[in-house]
């Protein structure tokens, strides 16, 4: 570590580094709400301050809706910005860190402390709140790493860029419109919370809803009717066993997890009368998309097995099940195993956090398939946080791994682009 680096992680402010993270936790940005833009303009205006050259623009929610790369979305939204932020020489940034500033629903306030999940509360060496893990930690240190290489004094011979998206959660929309504006660099780490490991790949995620039509029949003449609830019961065994096949021999990267590719129904609704014989069901679920396939192959798989599944049942037979694709549609996503992004974050990690990373794969959706894909940079994750909080209730994120991720991301910034004094 040559003296420019060591001088850029002193600078690190700790506390601020906190008082960041408890800030944003504190602004309740559930994707899609005007919250979301809050916290935009709120970075926008940090970064200025701190002497980046700024993008702040509006999203154009009707152009990108009709962009036929569109990423898809599930929750309404009235408006969008994106934030970039660059600082040093011109041309492209040697690294660009990325993070969204949009978090899921609360869900049931009772199982938050004290029934408020926007407190930001620290105990011991823990801070809470929705989005402390997902990942408003990750954001925090991004911001933490800015500040710093301005407050060293330090001159980079390569740009440096921060990104803040909005949309990550519901489908992508915040980074594909990055993308679109023409935003790239060299490299780019997401700070999604990894648990310690460097994620190299992600399985996608596509959002589907199944159509399953019943008869209406009073309950006590229900033979006379055919239940859309018993009809989807063929169906729910047909996706189980699909995911048993997708799910056979999965790639190496994903260190032995067993369902990298999981096929779930989130939410099931049918029938309008506790004594009517339900004559429609509507079942949304998200299907995993494997590495290397691309979401098409992914729908046509699943449309195929539903097919199958309505040709073997007497009813769905003639009565066939409509299969569409609402919401987020994320594809799969991964860096070259010989990118030397991947040594260099496992190296800083090894300097500052003194351990030897491992490296994985996230059985989930994220922006990484968008700047790999659509705009074409070496993109890989490593965040503070360990991801089984994420989307829990009583989510939370570990001050101290929160500071050593800050400082291995710091000395990457600084080596990267190349600081120096």
């Amino acid at each position: 570590m040559n003296t420019a680096e060591s001088r850029v992680l002193a600078a690190l402010d700790e506390q601020v580094l906190v008082d960041d993270l408890v800030a944003l936790i504190r602004v309740p940005s559930v994707t899609g709400t005007d919250a979301e833009s809050d916290l935009q303009h709120w970075h926008g205006e940090r970064l200025t301050r701190l002497g980046f050259d700024v993008d702040t623009w509006k999203l154009d929610l009707a152009g990108l809706a009709a962009h036929p790369d569109h990423p898809g979305t599930e929750a309404a939204r009235a408006e969008g910005y994106g934030v970039v932020g660059v600082i040093g020489p011109e041309g492209v940034p040697a690294l660009a860190l990325q993070g969204h500033v949009d978090v899921v629903p609360t869900g049931d306030l009772d199982k938050w402390h004290d029934r408020n999940p926007w407190s930001g509360a620290i105990t011991a060496d823990t801070v809470h709140g929705r989005g402390a893990c997902d990942m408003k930690a990750g954001v925090a240190a991004n911001l933490a790493v800015a500040r710093a290489l301005v407050a060293s004094g330090v001159r980079l011979e390569r740009a440096f860029a921060l990104h803040t998206v909005v949309s990550e959660e519901d489908g992508g929309l915040g980074a594909f419109a990055t993308m679109l504006r023409g935003h790239r660099a060299d490299a780019a780490v997401i700070t999604e919370p990894t648990s310690g490991n460097v994620v190299v790949a992600n399985a996608g995620a596509l959002t589907f809803e199944l159509r399953v039509p019943g008869r209406a029949a009073h309950g006590s003449t229900r033979l006379a009717g055919h239940s859309a609830i018993e009809a989807f019961l063929p169906l729910h065994a047909a996706l189980s066993e699909l995911e048993r096949e997708r799910n056979s021999g999965p790639d190496p990267v994903f260190g032995g997890n067993p369902l990298p590719y999981a096929i779930s129904i989130g939410t099931v609704r049918a029938g309008d009368w506790s004594s009517s014989v339900p004559d429609l069901l509507v079942a949304e679920g998200r299907l995993g998309v494997r590495l290397g396939e691309s979401p098409a192959e992914a729908r046509a798989a699943l449309e195929l097995a539903i097919a199958a599944a309505c040709r073997r049942d007497p009813w769905l037979r003639d009565n066939p099940v409509a299969v569409s694709w609402p919401g987020g549609q994320f594809a799969s996503g991964r860096i070259d195993p010989t990118h030397p992004l991947i040594s260099e974050v496992v190296t800083a990690i090894g300097e500052t956090e003194g351990r030897v990373a491992a490296l994985g794969a996230a059985p989930y959706g994220s922006d990484l398939r968008l700047y790999a894909g659509v705009g074409g940079i070496p993109t890989l994750h490593y965040g503070p946080g360990d991801v089984s909080f994420a989307h829990a209730p009583r989510e939370q994120v570990d001050i101290p791994e929160l500071i050593r991720v800050t400082r291995t991301l710091a000395l990457l910034a600084a080596r990267r682009c190349g600081a120096h004094l």
